[in-house]
């Protein structure tokens, strides 16, 4: 006596058919675009052109012009291979620091950060928390019976 394989009922086999079909595909990575230019085209606009992009206050710091501690943060950028260690935070990301490392000192060590497309137009500060979540435990002395209380959960 031979086997027969069984195989379900059309509906059984018309459902796995659906599953299959809507089944996650791999997601395409999009191509990043900022305010509608591509990386590229960035690249490859004047200074000016990139400057009317960016939000008001980047802009801004760039038009009143940038003084010497970040003159020299933005010179280091736009010709450094590794990374740069600094303490300016306020120096507006444009599309020639993309792919850069930066340490960034935060109020106690410096944290590295590495600059992508989506930070254009922010601050390099911005990236770099200055203040950490408090981490609190039990009460402490002297606190009152009420207050000593923890639930269980």
């Amino acid at each position: 006596m031979a086997k027969t394989k069984i195989m379900g009922s059309a509906k059984a086999t018309r459902r796995k058919s659906r599953k299959k079909a809507s089944a996650i595909q791999a997601r395409r990575k999009k191509e990043f675009l900022y305010r509608g230019f591509t990386m590229a085209e960035l690249l490859e606009m004047s200074f000016d052109e990139v400057l009317g992009l960016l939000p008001s206050r980047s802009r801004r710091t760039y038009v009143r012009g940038l003084n010497y501690e970040q003159q020299l943060l933005f010179d280091k950028l736009k010709s450094a291979d590794g990374p740069v260690r600094t303490h300016r935070r306020d120096l507006p990301v444009i599309p020639q620091f993309v792919g850069k490392t930066v340490s960034v000192y935060n109020g106690k060590e410096f944290k590295d950060v590495e600059i992508k497309a989506e930070m254009i137009g922010h601050f390099i500060g911005e990236f770099i928390l200055t203040r950490k979540a408090p981490q609190h435990s039990g009460p402490g002395v002297g606190a009152t019976r009420s207050s000593k209380f923890m639930p269980l959960k």
